[in-house]
């Protein structure tokens, strides 16, 4: 069996030290020649040198690996933020384990073990959508959470929107529509998330003077199943609404199914707004009015301020260490 080339051959061909080599790999070379890194990367290509990983570690005290758990790989919403994610991790040279949790909080509890077993030196982290806190005390590795807020221990950062005031401008948007009778299907009521978009919705109607109806309000989880189910109960119910707003995009996807099974035309008969911006939205028939989040910018901030926490240490100020980005109203055809 060919033995494995190993940094120490490296140097001795190069002519260098293993320290030089070492600093060429971990790109910390600025202060070495042209000519001598050229030499050192051209004798790891012909060589096929990897460098171990684990026995870096051991000396770094990193493995330049960070977790990132999402609560459902099949909202579209969670692949836009881990692409920024992924793209940001290769830029600083790290690798990052994608988890999956389906939003169980057994599935979520189980990751979060696994990413520390493998000694990972960071996790970005949506929390499963069954609770609204998870616990962080015990774990000696940095979270930065993103999407969905908790008031969790061991936080180093957090990169969200303003749910509440982007919530308020999409039913402003409808009210100023003309649209007077809005109901507003929610998603899970324990993410802090869910809560702030409905309290948007709320403070909409009472700036224009119009009254909450309980009635009018859906609450259930961030899947197209729970937006058709959700109008077959607002008609069952025989509650009267001239548009919805929508907690995601998904849901307002399954509303408007329901609603053409209903023989009610969209926006004709009944305008709906959604939230995130997945890339479908403006597929949908009709394309979808909704209500954008940075979903990319997300995930690649997200990156960036764990790394600069791994490398550099947390931040005293914890205000600057939560980033709050921006959101914008995309007016398509599901509004008249």
């Amino acid at each position: 069996m060919k033995r494995q080339v190993t940094m120490k051959d490296i140097a001795k061909e190069a002519g260098v030290s293993i320290a030089t080599v070492s600093m060429i790999c971990n790109h910390k070379d600025k202060n070495i020649s042209d000519e001598t890194r050229k030499r050192v990367l051209d004798l790891i290509t012909e060589r096929g040198y990897v460098p171990n990983v684990m026995a870096r570690s051991l000396v770094t005290k990193q493995t330049k690996i960070i977790g990132l758990i999402i609560p459902d790989i099949t909202n579209p919403f969670f692949p836009e933020i881990a692409r920024g994610a992924e793209d940001a991790a290769s830029k600083w040279g790290y690798s990052v384990i994608y988890c999956n949790t389906d939003d169980k909080i057994k599935r979520q509890e189980n990751y979060i073990k696994i990413l520390t077993e493998k000694m990972v030196d960071g996790i970005i982290f949506a929390h499963s959508a069954e609770k609204e806190e998870a616990d962080f005390s015990k774990l000696n590795i940095p979270i930065v959470l993103i999407d969905r807020d908790s008031k969790s221990d061991n936080v180093v950062g957090r990169v969200l929107v303003d749910n509440k005031s982007a919530s308020m401008s999409g039913a402003c948007y409808l009210i100023q529509k003309g649209y007077k009778e809005i109901a507003y299907i929610a998603g899970s009521m324990k993410t802090k998330t869910a809560q702030d978009r409905l309290e948007g919705y709320r403070s909409a109607l009472q700036e224009h003077g119009l009254p909450y109806y309980e009635k009018r309000v859906k609450r259930g989880c961030y899947r197209s199943q729970w937006g058709y189910e959700a109008i077959c109960e607002l008609k069952k119910e025989f509650v009267p609404f001239d548009s919805v707003f929508c907690g995601n995009d998904l849901i307002a996807i399954g509303a408007i199914k329901a609603l053409k099974e209903f023989g009610i035309h969209v926006p004709k008969d009944v305008g709906i707004l959604g939230f995130d911006d997945i890339y479908i939205a403006k597929m949908t028939t009709p394309p979808l009015t909704t209500i954008r989040q940075p979903k990319y910018e997300m995930g690649y901030k997200a990156v960036e301020l764990l790394v600069n926490v791994i490398e550099h240490g947390a931040n005293d100020n914890k205000q600057k260490d939560r980033l709050i980005l921006g959101t914008e109203l995309l007016i398509r055809q599901s509004t008249k």
